[in-house]
């Protein structure tokens, strides 16, 4: 099954609306979380999520968030095969994010 995906200009509209609609979580590395991040974004690297995959929660949407969307695709579809039915891929990652939605985060 194909992951949804999430524009930034949709997740923003929905977070402003409900800043805990969703669950944001960041596989990128440290030092590129420490570049640019989204607030209340949690970071669990890609190499990480296997092991801590059952520390998340399955009830709450999970927007899943990297540079330009490829790593975070590949961890919604673990996701997915590990039975998480509310997991989106935010479409061109923090990239897009900053390009669309927020003029003063560091693009790298």
């Amino acid at each position: 099954m194909a992951i949804q995906q999430i524009s930034p200009i949709f997740l923003q509209h929905e977070l402003l609306e409900n800043p805990d609609a969703y669950f944001l979580l960041d596989v990128r590395e440290a030092f590129e979380y420490q570049i640019a991040a989204l607030a209340n974004s949690v970071l669990m690297p890609m190499t990480q999520v296997p092991k801590h995959a059952k520390e998340l929660d399955k009830e709450i949407p999970i927007v899943v968030i990297c540079h330009h969307g490829m790593r975070s695709e590949s961890v919604a579809n673990f996701l997915d095969d590990q039975g998480f039915t509310q997991v989106f891929n935010l479409t061109g990652g923090i990239h897009a994010w900053a390009q669309s939605c927020d003029e003063k985060m560091t693009l790298y």
